[in-house]
C-alpha cells in the first residue's frame, strides 16, 4: 500500500489557531499530519537562521544554564537518523514484527497525543529550571509539558505509566542527567512506528555545548523490543528572543484521515 500524504493541501486546510504572529522574515514552520510530525530530520533544521555563537552560559551557582527556546532536540520523522554513522537500531524479533503491523493513520503524534521521550514535535520548547526542578514547554502537540526532578528524589516504587513517565536529574559537571522509567506503552519513537514497552527506561544527558546549541544524547533501554541498549543524539538550537505560541493541535486538525498506508516517514 502506498503512503499518501497530502502535503500542500493539507498544510493550508489545517493550520493551526495561533495566539500570536512570528516574525514574517522567519521561515513557517514545517507541517505535517496533525500539525506536528516528521517532515523535518530532527537534526535542528527548521525555521530561523544558524544558532546564534559564543559561550555556552551558567547560572549563579556555576549549573549549566539551559534556559530559552529551543527548535527541536530530538527525533522526528526517524530515530535511526540519531544513530552513529554505520549502526542501525537493534530491534529484535518481537519489535520488527510489532513495527511491520503499524499503520501510519495510527501514529499517536499524529492524533495529537503527546510524543514521548525522546520524540519531538518541529515546533519550539522552552526549558526552565528552578533549585529543585527543570521544566520542558513543548509549543506543538497538546501543549503538554515535562517535569524533571532535580531535587535529589529517588524514582517511585511503583510509578503510574504515563506518556512522559516520572524522571529524575542531576548535574554533572556541565551536563544534565536525566533518568525516566514508568512510561506507558502508547507512544511511538518516530513516524516509522518503532516501539517500546512499559519497561521502556531513558537516560538524557543535555549539554549545552556553545551558546546556541542544545546536545541531547538519549539511551534507550527496553528488553522487550530491542536486543541491547543504544544511544540516539540530536541537537537543538537557540531561539534568540522568540516566544512559545499558543498551538491547540486538536483544533481544525483535518490531516489524519487523509494518512493511508504502512507507518514511515512521509
Amino acid at each position: 500500500m502506498t503512503k499518501i500524504l497530502i502535503a500542500a493541501a493539507i498544510a493550508a486546510m489545517a493550520a493551526p489557531a495561533f495566539a500570536g504572529q512570528r516574525n514574517v522574515n522567519q521561515p513557517a514552520a514545517p507541517t505535517s499530519p496533525a500539525g506536528a510530525g516528521g517532515l523535518t530530520t530532527g537534526n535542528g533544521r527548521g525555521r530561523g537562521a544558524q544558532p546564534p555563537q559564543g559561550p555556552a552560559p551558567k547560572l549563579p551557582d556555576g549549573r549549566p544554564d539551559f534556559s530559552g527556546v529551543w527548535q527541536v532536540a530530538g527525533p522526528v520523522g526517524d530515530l535511526a537518523q540519531g544513530m552513529p554513522k554505520g549502526e542501525e537500531i537493534p530491534l529484535n524479533a518481537a519489535g520488527k514484527a510489532e513495527m511491520a503491523k503499524r499503520e501510519s493513520k495510527d501514529d499517536p503524534e499524529a492524533n495529537c497525543l503527546p510524543t514521548g521521550v525522546p520524540r519531538v514535535a518541529p515546533y519550539p520548547m522552552r526549558m526552565l529550571q528552578t533549585a529543585t526542578h527543570v521544566f520542558i514547554l513543548f509549543e506543538g502537540n497538546i501543549h503538554s509539558f515535562r517535569q524533571i526532578f532535580v531535587d535529589g528524589r529517588k524514582h517511585p516504587d511503583d510509578p503510574d505509566p504515563t506518556w512522559y513517565g516520572n524522571s529524575i536529574g542531576h548535574y554533572e559537571g556541565q551536563t544534565l542527567v536525566v533518568d525516566t522509567i514508568g512510561f506507558n506503552d502508547k507512544f511511538w519513537f518516530d513516524f516509522r512506528g518503532h516501539p517500546h514497552s512499559e519497561k521502556l527506561h531513558t537516560i538524557e544527558r543535555y549539554t549545552r555545548t556553545n551558546l546556541g546549541t542544545l546536545k541531547v544524547e538519549t539511551t534507550i533501554d527496553d528488553p522487550v523490543y530491542y536486543s541491547k541498549p543504544f544511544t540516539v543524539t540530536f541537537n537543538g538550537r537557540l531561539r534568540p528572543n522568540e516566544e512559545l505560541m499558543e498551538y491547540i493541535c486538536q483544533e481544525n486538525e483535518q490531516d489524519s484521515k487523509h494518512i493511508k498506508g504502512p507507518a514511515g516517514t512521509p
